[in-house]
C-alpha cells in the first residue's frame, strides 16, 4: 500500500505520452532523490576534507545504486565532473558544507558550502538538475547570514558560485543588493509574524 504504478490509474497522464516521454518522465522521476544522494556525498567528502579524483566515479556510482537508483536513471557523464569540481573547490577554500542559514521559523536555508575568510563570504551551490539557475538563490543566503550573525555587508567582499551541468557560475555581487534582500526579508517576515 502506499505506492502507485508507473502506468497506474491515478496518474494517468502517461496514456497521452510516446515512448520517449514516457521513459523520461521515468527517468526524471529520480531526479530529486540523486540530487539528495549527490549533495549528502558531496557533503560527507568536504566535511572530512576528502578531495575527489576522476577515478571516484565508480563509488560515486555505487553510492547511488545501493540506495535504490537503477542504473537507466544514473548519467554521471556531466554530474561527475560538476561534483568534483565543486567538492575540490570547498575543500581548498575550507567551507563548510550544509549550513543552516536561520532568520526565522518563516525564512531559512541551508546552504550548500559557506565560509568567511577575512573580509570575504563565499557560498557554493551545487545543482543537479539541468533547468535554468538563478543567483538569487545565493543573495538569499548571503542575506541569511548577515542577519542571524548581525554582520554588515559593507564591510565584506562576496563570492557567490553556482557548479551545474559542468559549468561553474561565479558572481560577485556589491553590498547594496545583499543588503536590498536583506530588508525584504524582515520586511515579508514581519507581515508573516502578523499572522501569529
Amino acid at each position: 500500500m502506499g505506492s502507485h504504478a508507473v502506468l497506474g490509474a491515478s496518474k494517468s497522464e502517461w496514456l497521452e505520452k510516446d515512448d520517449d516521454e514516457l521513459i523520461s518522465s521515468v527517468v526524471n522521476g529520480y531526479a530529486t532523490t540523486i540530487g539528495t544522494l549527490l549533495h549528502k556525498y558531496a557533503a560527507d567528502r568536504i566535511f572530512y576534507r576528502e578531495k575527489m579524483k576522476k577515478g571516484d566515479i565508480g563509488g560515486v556510482k555505487f553510492d547511488l545504486l545501493r540506495n535504490h537508483i537503477p542504473e537507466f536513471a544514473i548519467d554521471l557523464r556531466t554530474m561527475f565532473p560538476t561534483l568534483m569540481t565543486y567538492v575540490n573547490d570547498a575543500i581548498g577554500f575550507q567551507m563548510d558544507a550544509e549550513i543552516l542559514l536561520y532568520y526565522s521559523d518563516y525564512c531559512f536555508g541551508t546552504a550548500d558550502a559557506i565560509q568567511v575568510d577575512g573580509d570575504t563570504l563565499r557560498i557554493h551551490d551545487l545543482k543537479t538538475g539541468r533547468s535554468p539557475v538563478k543567483m538569487r538563490q545565493l543573495l538569499v543566503y548571503a542575506a541569511l547570514f548577515y542577519l542571524e550573525y548581525g554582520m554588515k555587508p559593507e564591510k565584506m567582499k562576496h563570492e557567490l558560485r553556482i557548479y551545474q551541468m559542468d559549468e561553474v557560475l561565479v558572481y560577485e555581487p556589491d553590498a547594496s543588493e545583499i543588503r536590498e534582500v536583506m530588508k525584504k526579508i524582515v520586511h515579508k517576515d514581519r507581515v508573516l509574524q502578523k499572522l501569529k
